[in-house]
């Protein structure tokens, strides 16, 4: 009975029935997308947004107090926490929970676009599906919704697709043309095509040899996480009691007056951070809890059948030289016939390949040979010019993509990203597949179906053109009046102005003194990305509770450069150990924590393995010669190694100054032992894996580099042209 209340895609009501709510007084109705009547009732009174943001600890206590709820939604990602949005925004008595962060699974993994889906056109028009043609027509819809309701996060992105076959000029004008028509009113820019030399023009790294030309089309782009947190932020905001590290561990049962069905009436959860386990009654239990949605459908019935099918899409960081500042690249059809994506995305690029199938729902390790992949396909369309080096991975993650599927269908890549509401014998309501860019529309056909199953008392939807957190005061030129009236860098300004928006002034008020002429505030987590202190207290107030969650969600710092983050991880975790009294085991575990995410999730354990693997040092005796002088001349005493002390002093016969904490950090990059030393055969493997390309940026290879150069210009210099001598 596992599909006996379900209907796919946006549709909850078919054949275009009316579904009343009976016995209220007032309603209201639109038409879904299948044409159908749907008919709710208005609510008695529009539920007020609120200026203070509960504290992660009222949000618990309000979840343990206040009696039944109204609708309760398992999962914090962008569906969940849209269902959260959209519920209490009706009226409804509203509780979401979340058992890890908020966006820490698929919705902080995506590929940042907010796109209605140029290739399912392609499958829509080409096998004649009319049901893909309405899915990527409500995308579309959806999109402009979203770029419009959080403009400080999203904005459109040209994207270009180059064409090295005459033939497929047309073909794909044609198709993207269309793409522009369903679109309607809607379309963000109409597309266009270009010439070879203009395209080489506004893409200068693209492979010139047999180009034709190429056709520009617009998507969205938008930060992900923080796009999901702003929703579950502006849910709470609505009342709903919204709380994260609250895992369920059971669904509460009843049986129902009169007929004596099982329904479920609750469930059983534990705060993860201290440990304590408590019921959270309420009439209307939703699952939305992506790639685990077939294990909660488990928890109430365990005989029922999988509905989704897990596919990963591996993506890689690189940095921003790879690409434009504003134009994305795709390929629709790559070697293996996957789509491949080649965007610029805050100031990096981003490459990934969408659709691998996976039998796990928790997120894999990338490995060496989908970055390999990658590599490939982007060396493919890059010019010759362009050395694209293995060493110039700085970050990489695998997503998992929850696919809705039939329990027999092996091959995701023939499975749209159309969404599914079930309704299971005992009331569970369920909303599994769809993608980012229609959470809303997933999120509205949700509450419909759980206020018609359990006659809850609501209003119509309300989140169409609701803006979110961050977006009602923001504007363009915000970032200017925070280097104006607070004395920010404009970079670390216009950062905070597309984050936070209009609550960038919240930052900014508790920014700390630099200490120098200019900036006068704002001091950097890391000194190449405009992430500040201040923003690591402020998200303790958005319910950060993990130096993860700051690296990877409230800034981005894990997603651009695992190194970067690697290295802010120690004072980001003695901020967040002051904001939320931590002792010093619990920030020692903290660390490790963050470091083991770093290394397994994020792809720091293969950016490392480039080094660690290359034991044989492929290195012709010239060079080992050249670069064993270079390190004796910081191991004077011929002891093997060098250490902190080595560098130091080298460092003050050229009048160089470096603080040590840099120091160590520089050669912890090279110590492979992690005994505090750097031994020349370590040395002479960080010069031969320079050499092949997969290690680059090496700051303590540019270091006794710049300084061997150093040393001798000074060594050069005769005493008559020194100034000296008689």
């Amino acid at each position: 009975m596992a599909f006996q209340k379900a209907v796919k895609g946006t549709a909850l009501i078919g054949g275009g029935a009316i579904a009343t709510v009976f016995g209220l007084s007032q309603f209201s109705q639109y038409r879904n997308k299948h044409g159908a009547l749907v008919q709710v009732q208005a609510a008695e009174g529009a539920p007020v947004r609120k200026d203070h943001l509960p504290t992660r600890e009222q949000q618990i206590l309000a979840l343990q107090t206040s009696g039944e709820f109204d609708v309760l939604v398992i999962g914090g990602g962008a569906t969940g926490c849209g269902c959260a949005l959209d519920a209490a925004t009706r009226g409804l008595k509203t509780a979401l929970l979340e058992r890890d962060d908020f966006s820490s699974g698929t919705s902080s993994r995506s590929t940042k676009l907010i796109h209605g889906g140029v290739r399912y056109l392609q499958k829509a028009i080409m096998k004649l599906d009319f049901e893909q043609y309405r899915m990527v027509k409500e995308a579309l819809e959806e999109r402009a919704h979203l770029l419009q309701s959080a403009p400080h996060l999203s904005a459109p992105l040209p994207i270009m697709l180059p064409i090295y076959k005459w033939w497929q000029l047309p073909y794909y004008w044609v198709g993207i043309k269309l793409y522009d028509l369903v679109a309607g009113s809607q379309c963000l820019k109409s597309s266009y095509v270009l010439t070879k030399s203009r395209a080489l023009e506004l893409f200068p790294m693209l492979r010139r040899d047999k180009l034709v030309g190429a056709i520009v089309y617009y998507d969205g782009q938008h930060n992900d996480a923080r796009m999901n947190l702003a929703i579950a932020l502006t849910a709470a905001r609505y009342g709903a009691a919204t709380a994260n590290y609250t895992e369920v561990r059971q669904l509460l049962k009843s049986a129902e007056p009169g007929s004596g069905r099982q329904r479920v009436r609750g469930v059983r959860c534990r705060d993860v951070l201290t440990g304590k386990e408590f019921d959270v009654r309420a009439k209307c239990v939703i699952n939305a809890t992506g790639p685990f949605t077939d294990s909660v459908r488990k928890m109430d019935d365990q005989e029922v059948p999988n509905i989704c099918q897990p596919s990963a899409g591996v993506h890689i960081v690189m940095p921003g030289y790879y690409s434009p500042d504003n134009m994305g690249l795709l390929d629709p059809a790559t070697s293996d016939g996957r789509v491949i994506f080649f965007l610029p995305w805050e100031k990096m690029t981003i490459a990934g390949t969408t659709d691998s199938p996976t039998d796990v729902t928790s997120h894999p390790i990338p490995t060496e040979e989908d970055i390999n992949f990658i590599l490939s396909e982007v060396r493919n369309y890059l010019g010759a010019d362009v050395e694209v080096r293995r060493g110039d991975v700085l970050a990489a993650w695998s997503g998992i993509r929850p696919l809705v599927t039939n329990p027999d269908s092996k091959d995701t890549q023939s499975i749209s990203r159309n969404h599914v509401v079930t309704i299971s014998d005992s009331g569970l309501v369920t909303i599994a597949g769809g993608k980012w860019t229609t959470y809303r529309a997933m999120a509205r056909d949700t509450i419909d179906a759980a206020i018609r199953e359990h006659n809850l008392k609501a209003g119509s939807c309300q989140t169409m053109g609701l803006q979110l957190e961050g977006a009602q005061d923001w504007s363009p030129t915000l970032y200017i009046r925070l280097v104006q009236d607070y004395g920010l860098e404009s970079e670390v300004a216009q950062h905070l102005a597309s984050t936070y928006g209009d609550k960038a002034f919240e930052v900014a008020k508790i920014a700390q003194v630099t200490g120098k002429r200019w900036p006068i505030v704002g001091k950097r987590l890391v000194s190449e990305f405009p992430y500040i202190e201040a923003e690591v207290v402020y998200a303790v107030k958005e319910y950060a509770r993990t130096a993860v969650d700051i690296i990877s969600r409230r800034t981005r710092l894990a997603f651009l450069n695992v190194q970067a983050a690697d290295e802010a991880l120690p004072r980001i975790v003695d901020i967040m150990g002051k904001e939320l009294n931590w002792c010093e085991q619990k920030k020692k575990e903290q660390l490790e924590t963050a470091k083991t995410f770093l290394y397994y999730e994020m792809g720091y354990k293969v950016k490392t393995d480039q080094l660690t693997d290359s034991s044989e040092i492929s290195l012709v005796p010239s060079d080992i010669e050249r670069y064993k002088k270079r390190f004796h001349m910081f191991d004077k005493d011929k002891k093997g190694f060098i250490t902190i002390l080595d560098v130091q002093r080298v460092l003050q016969s050229i009048s160089v100054q470096m603080d040590e904490n840099t120091l160590h950090e520089i050669l912890n990059e090279v110590d492979l032992n992690k005994n505090g030393q750097v031994e020349l055969n370590e040395f002479l493997q960080l010069m031969s894996a320079i050499q092949k390309g997969r290690v680059s940026g090496s700051r303590l290879a540019v270091l006794m580099k710049s300084a061997e150069e150093n040393l001798r210009r000074r060594q050069a210099i005769p005493v008559d042209r020194s100034g000296g001598g008689l």
